[in-house]
């Protein structure tokens, strides 16, 4: 076999030498090189080394990409130490475009054919290139969408918040702005200017939490697109009271404010508790802070010295925020073994200088400042009113810590009402005091826990009517003010309330007051059965009743005296005596509606009924009567009003005034929702009787919706003594707002409250 050989490299060329020569003279390779350099110079016809292959590669090798988008491409160059590509896409612009960098983008529409090619092409050398495919496909458009600014927003009652809306995807801007679904807002909600100025109301917006109590609640501020309805963006707004605040100097009342140690601890939780501060009161030539036993006197359970601070221990941390102390604890009514008649109220001397010595309460002003909110103002100086028939359907106000400002209209008075309490800070047993001639107020949102000690005056001329305590989800009650002062008098020396000349409650007259409430009924509430017999009964007494000379048609509807009950409806012509109209037909309710000239005679469907209806006066939720009509029902009143108290169910008899007979008086009778109970007499002795159905009265308790937890460790369990804070803490405290009390969420604080 020939010796074995090797290639070995000559400069450019490759020669072959016999193995052997290597190994036995490996010094010759340069001379043998030389010599083959000799003969054949360096083009000589010996094997030379090919040039290299360059292979350009594209990634991705496919896309599909919507008009108008973009899609990345990548190319990969070998063989060769410049890299460089040049893009193009076949068919030109119309097709897309690329950029330096492989970034392609589609055309604005999908070019026809729709699968375009895009190359790479190497520039070491044009021969050596790579494509790749991309579909175009229609857009996918962006749905349009709607941004509210600020979100969440913290207003003050009565302030302003400007508002911003921004659109995507649509060309048109515009939007309309609304307040609880509400265009351009209302009067409960607050309103917003079409440009989203939105003015908050007076009164915190309040709700019933379905477990029997009424809660603070937030607004919502929509912007919604006018080139599209579908998109639509929120804000959502608390309404905050400054009656939470710490207030600097001699403060102003209807504020934040309890018995410094109205507080319960359990381990590491404290659970603490307050109300509002109502008004200012003197005896003798000495003011006091006046407001309810539970709010001042911990419910009977507290000793007269105990310090009275602003605000409440819930709006500062349970105390380990900033207060100040603002009175004393004089002296109070004892709920569980005070002589008749019954009052929910307590008397604090006040601090000096602690206390504006005129009595001013937040919000109640005849007047309003630079930016319209309502300014600080006394009640009317004296006594107050007394019960009279007058006090029915009487616009009233109170301002107070949860709720702020708040406006309605007085439902009863006389009103025997049976309250639920709770000791020790909502932390010990509960019981009932039942108390007598006490005032109603209607509307689940006149007041909440936090607003008890609150003082309601009238809204015409801010003379005090009564202090509120309690209430349900439906209404709010309070003792009569001459009840209280009474107890509170020493010999001669009279107890009143420090305060000015009469004035109108500005802040319930401006736009963002609270409506006056309107009653409907649907038909779809009344079950079909308690209808069909009323049209019966109606049909049946016809005759007789047309033949009244007031009486122009006959008809079937609603009742309003009994929501959920069905009436006969008697069409009356205004001002046409109705002696001899009755109260009831055959065990069915009758209801008057008054009007100038009714186009329907005779006897009506219900739908007919309810078409004549419209033509009418819209029913209000009170109706003043006369004084006669007053005496009358309160001569029932004090003959049945035990017996009906005793009734399971029954949590109040007032007296008011009729709906189905406006100008009627009535026997207002109060059901707990939900408990078994007697069927309710149409009538008491000639009396119609109105049903009002509602949670359980209480003194200002709360299911726990309003409850903090703070859990503190061995180091922070001592509370700091707030009134050694720096001074400047102090200041910054005071210019927050406090939120808090009913419907406070966990998240705001690291403490257990209770609001009363």
């Amino acid at each position: 076999m020939p010796a074995e050989s090797a290639w070995v490299a000559c400069a450019s060329i490759a020669i072959r030498v016999p193995e052997g020569v290597l190994m036995r003279h490996p010094i010759a390779l340069p001379l043998y090189c030389a010599i083959l350099f000799a003969f054949q110079g360096c083009g000589g016809s010996g094997a030379s080394t090919p040039p290299p292959q360059i292979f350009v590669t594209v990634s991705p090798s496919t896309a599909t990409v919507s008009v108008g988008h973009t899609q990345q491409f990548t190319a990969t160059v070998t063989g060769t130490t410049n890299t460089s590509v040049t893009w193009t896409v076949a068919g030109g612009p119309s097709n897309g475009t690329m950029a330096t960098s492989g970034l392609y983008t589609a055309p604005a529409s999908v070019p026809n054919p729709a699968t375009v090619t895009v190359t790479a092409t190497s520039q070491a050398n044009a021969s050596k290139f790579a494509t790749a495919t991309v579909t175009v496909q229609p857009g996918v458009v962006p749905a349009p969408s709607v941004t509210v600014s600020p979100n969440p927003a913290n207003v003050a009652a009565f302030a302003t918040q400007q508002f911003s809306a921004s659109v995507s995807s649509l060309s048109n801007t515009a939007v309309t702005w609304q307040v609880n679904g509400t265009p351009g807002g209302s009067e409960q909600f607050g309103f917003i200017s079409s440009a989203g100025l939105y003015v908050a109301p007076g009164a915190v917006p309040a709700k019933s939490n379905g477990q029997g109590d009424s809660i603070t609640t937030t607004v919502t501020v929509t912007a919604v697109s006018q080139a599209n309805s579908s998109a639509s963006g929120s804000s959502t707004v608390t309404v905050s009271p400054t009656n939470q605040n710490l207030q600097g100097g001699a403060i102003a009342l209807g504020t934040s404010g309890g018995n410094q140690k109205d507080s319960q601890t359990n381990g590491g939780t404290i659970t603490c508790c307050s109300g509002t501060l109502g008004s200012l009161v003197t005896r003798g030539g000495t003011q006091y802070l006046l407001s309810n036993n539970h709010v001042l006197a911990r419910t009977d359970q507290a000793l007269a010295g105990e310090s009275i601070i602003q605000p409440g221990l819930i709006d500062s941390n349970c105390g380990q925020g900033a207060n100040n102390i603002v009175g004393t604890l004089t002296q109070f009514y004892n709920l569980e073994t005070g002589a008749s008649p019954k009052i929910d109220a307590a008397i604090a001397q006040v601090a000096q200088n602690a206390v504006d010595p005129s009595g001013n309460i937040l919000y109640l002003g005849s007047s309003t400042d630079a930016n319209n909110v309502p300014v600080p103002g006394p009640p009317a100086a004296g006594a107050g009113l007394p019960e009279t028939a007058g006090l029915l359907s009487r616009a009233v106000a109170k301002s107070g810590r949860t709720t702020g400002l708040t406006c309605s209209t007085i439902l009863s008075v006389s009103t025997t009402t049976s309250v639920q309490y709770q000791k020790g800070c909502v932390t010990g047993a509960t019981f009932n005091e039942t108390f007598n001639n006490q005032v109603a107020v209607t509307g689940g949102g006149f007041s909440a826990p936090g607003d008890s000690g609150s003082l309601i005056v009238t809204q015409d001329t801010a003379e005090a009517v009564a202090l509120l305590f309690g209430g349900s989800d439906q209404e709010t009650v309070g003792s009569p003010v001459g009840a209280v002062l009474n107890f509170f008098q020493s010999g001669s020396n009279a107890m009143t309330f420090v305060g000015g000349a009469k004035h109108a409650v500005i802040g319930c007259s401006l736009p963002a007051a609270p409506a006056s409430a309107t009653l409907h009924v649907p038909l779809s509430a009344i079950a079909k059965e308690a209808m069909q017999r009323a049209a019966a009964v109606g049909d049946a007494n016809a005759p007789a009743l047309i033949a009244h000379p007031a009486v122009e048609a006959v008809g079937v509807g609603a009742s309003l005296d009994n929501p959920g009950e069905a009436a006969i409806v008697l069409f009356v012509a205004r001002g046409q005596p109705r002696t001899g109209i009755p109260a009831s037909v055959d065990g069915i309710r009758t209801r008057i509606v008054e009007g100038e000239l009714f186009a329907e005679r005779g006897v009506l469907s219900a739908a007919q009924t309810a078409a004549l209806e419209q033509t009418a006066a819209a029913a209000q939720n009170v109706y003043p009567i006369s004084e006669a009509e007053f005496a009358r029902a309160k001569a029932v009143h004090q003959a049945h009003v035990d017996e009906w108290m005793s009734k399971g169910g029954v949590q109040g008899v007032g007296i008011g005034s009729s709906l189905d007979s406006p100008g009627e008086a009535a026997l207002i009778l109060f059901l707990i929702r939900g408990v078994a109970r007697d069927a309710i007499s149409l009538t008491i002795d000639g009396v119609r009787t109105r049903v009002r159905e509602s949670s359980r009265f209480r003194a200002g308790l709360d299911d726990g919706d309003s409850r903090r937890s703070c859990y503190r460790s061995a180091a922070s369990a001592k509370i700091r003594n707030p009134l050694l804070l720096p001074p400047e803490q102090i200041r910054r405290a005071s210019t927050k707002a406090a939120r808090g009390g009913r419907g406070t969420s966990p998240a705001e604080s690291s403490l257990k409250s209770q609001t009363h």
